[in-house]
């Protein structure tokens, strides 16, 4: 991000805290009735967050894409909304000059409903989660979220629920994924971004990153950057569980040197450990559940053609992207501004080959459980690398700045909404 839209983007992001009002979120329009798919496709939706368009591809093999989706069919609404409003334009303008590098931040993530119907998408610059009709290409159902940006979500195991992180203002909504309707919500920490159900559903973690726009990016200043921590509650009440400190466990590791911002992260398939990235750090850390600590760290190598001035990394990132195959076996990293991705051993957490990709922005797993699946945001591509080998199996074009690809489904003769 240029330094003099860092400036802007503080200077707006400021002012608009300091004049806001308290905002609350909004109940959800009703759903409108959908009938269910007579057979369902397996498919990959892939965010453009810039473009604001959400492409569908084959799950797996060579990712063909099968159809598009505008997820802002109603942008001219929206804007017209932000316009009128001196505290929302400042927020919307902080968007684009902070996070968004420029741009307007129009998709961030998205999941299908449970009969293919719908994708629920969350839109950052709108502040809201939207239900899109994937046949018809309209609007289901909106759901402004509390405060001015929406963020990460994850969908419950049952498909049935939707958590959604609303950046500005420290919650964390829960969602019914078929009518928008608030099931409840809970606080969280500073910036709230990464959410993941775990326990078949029994519990919700949130992840807070704390203050990522500015330029205070040295170790020294790190307390400048929020409360970061994780919080755990019970995904049917939304109380607090448990509320993990990294920075704690960080110290008592002997990592004092690297930030408590935890990142993307991925989980083993009995959950006993958790990987994680944190903001800066080329690499990730294990953490063992049970024992409450944190037990390896993995530090990947380095592009040398990687600026090692912080404040030119992405949202404070230099890895951002984890996830892991379905047997546990291997994990996938993206290297985002060292500009490749690579697959690593478990065990070992001896890295594989670096294949080279342009900003990997987030990684997943192919429907099949054979590959990783990055998206290249820098490139405007999605590409696989198999887990077996480390190496690259297929790439595909798609739209401007993909981030966030998610497992989804829809109609077996889906190919894109009627009109498009």
């Amino acid at each position: 991000m240029a330094p003099e839209h860092r400036g802007s983007a503080r200077m707006l992001l400021s002012l608009a805290a300091a004049v806001a009002l308290a905002v609350t979120g909004s109940t959800a329009v009703s759903a409108s009735a959908q009938p269910k798919a007579a057979g369902l496709r397996e498919v990959m939706f892939v965010g453009n967050n810039w473009d604001g368009t959400a492409d569908v591809i084959k799950s797996t093999g060579d990712l063909a894409r099968i159809g598009r989706i505008n997820v802002i069919p109603d942008k001219d609404q929206r804007l017209t909304e932000i316009y009128l409003n001196p505290i929302k334009l400042a927020f919307f303008l902080g968007i684009r000059l902070g996070p968004g590098e420029g741009h307007d931040q129009f998709v961030d993530d998205m999941y299908s409903t449970p009969d293919g119907s719908a994708i629920v998408v969350s839109r950052p610059s709108f502040a809201d989660v939207v239900s899109i009709d994937v046949a018809t290409g309209k609007v289901n159902w909106r759901f402004p979220v509390s405060g001015f940006r929406a963020d990460h979500m994850a969908v419950s195991p049952d498909g049935k629920r939707v958590a959604v992180s609303a950046s500005t203002s420290n919650t964390v909504h829960v969602l019914d994924i078929v009518t928008g309707k608030q099931l409840g919500s809970f606080s969280a920490g500073d910036k709230p971004h990464e959410n993941v159900f775990t326990d078949g559903g029994k519990y919700l973690w949130n992840m807070s990153i704390g203050e990522v726009n500015t330029d205070l990016d040295e170790p020294s200043m790190d307390w400048t950057k929020g409360d970061r921590h994780i919080t755990v509650v019970d995904a049917n009440t939304y109380r607090q569980v448990k509320v993990i400190d990294m920075r704690e466990r960080l110290d008592a590791f002997g990592r004092k040197d690297l930030s408590d911002a935890v990142r993307p992260v991925a989980f083993t398939p009995d959950e006993s450990k958790l990987y994680f990235q944190v903001s800066f750090f080329n690499g990730f850390l294990e953490y063992d559940v049970a024992k409450d600590k944190i037990t390896r760290a993995k530090t990947l190598p380095k592009n040398p053609e990687t600026s090692e001035d912080r404040t030119t990394w992405v949202n404070d990132s230099r890895h951002h992207g984890l996830s892991m195959s379905p047997d546990g076996k291997k994990l996938c990293v993206a290297g985002t501004m060292d500009d490749y991705a690579t697959v690593v051993d478990r065990e070992s957490l001896q890295e594989g080959p670096l294949v080279p990709t342009s900003k990997p922005y987030w990684a997943t797993v192919s429907g099949d459980g054979t590959a990783c699946v990055v998206s290249e945001s820098g490139a405007d591509r999605v590409t696989a690398i198999d887990f077996a080998t480390g190496e690259k199996t297929a790439s595909v074009s798609v739209g401007d700045h993909p981030q966030r690809v998610r497992i989804g489904h829809v109609a077996a003769d889906w190919t894109g909404p009627s009109g498009s």
